[in-house]
């Protein structure tokens, strides 16, 4: 299973420098999942750059995958997540999301960078 961050979703969906590395595993729709905080972030982000089309038709291509409800007991290992690896609250929801799901994080969060299950790429200057 694969998970893309909120970080990789936008520089997909902006084309941007990196846009490649994520774009594999984002069309393995059938190994892809995507944690409902990601759908939240790329949403609001997109949202205030390009419109509510745009950040509509984003999700849209999001919900191709499996998507992670934040339910009691993935809420509780991402607060273990934050509290080990000292990981902001959204950061650590999506860690723990791929964690559960034995999923492969792909990122350009340096948040992500020497954690276990992670490929990481670092974020490229424009």
């Amino acid at each position: 299973m694969n998970l893309i961050d909120s970080s990789g979703w936008l520089e997909y969906f902006a084309d941007g420098p990196n846009a490649a590395f994520f774009a594999a595993p984002i069309k393995k729709t059938n190994q892809l999942i995507v944690p409902s905080v990601c759908i939240y972030e790329v949403f609001k982000r997109v949202h205030l750059q390009r419109g509510e089309g745009a950040a509509l038709q984003a999700v849209s291509i999001m919900h191709e995958g499996l998507i992670i409800e934040l339910d009691a007991e993935l809420a509780l290992l991402a607060a273990k997540f934050s509290l080990e690896f000292k990981l902001p609250m959204a950061d650590s929801i999506i860690y723990a999301a791929g964690y559960a799901n034995n999923a492969v994080i792909w990122t350009q969060d340096a948040d992500f960078a020497d954690l276990a299950g992670v490929k990481y790429i670092a974020k490229a200057q424009r």
